[in-house]
């Protein structure tokens, strides 16, 4: 199968894999480098979108290109990861300000009031 593939669908697939791979690792690497809940929040939340997104756009040409027909059954995991990440990410923010406010006496209304 791998044997049939035309080289220019296995370089277009091989740099989309790195690139998705790689832009997730930097939103994990981000995860765990950056100070606080918001900031860390962030840049997971674009590396699987776009990880996902370029992934998804290599498995697409690795299979139209391999099985001569076109495969677009990863259309909908790009849709549902594209929405579902940021419903996500603002589920989270308002639980975290929610928090936040809570546990403040001073009577602050955000993350960055002191």
């Amino acid at each position: 199968m791998i044997a049939d593939l035309p080289a220019w669908a296995a370089i277009i697939t091989a740099i989309l894999v790195f690139t998705g791979a790689a832009t997730t690792l930097i939103g994990s690497l981000g995860l765990l480098r950056l100070a606080s809940f918001y900031e860390r929040l962030h840049a997971p939340t674009l590396g699987t979108t776009l990880g996902t997104g370029c992934i998804a756009l290599a498995s697409i040409i690795f299979f139209s290109a391999s099985q001569s027909r076109l495969a677009l059954h990863e259309i909908l995991i790009v849709v549902f990861v594209t929405v579902t990440t940021p419903v996500t990410l603002m589920i989270l923010v308002r639980a975290a300000l929610f928090r936040d406010r809570l546990e403040r006496t001073d009577g602050a209304s955000g993350p960055d009031a002191t």
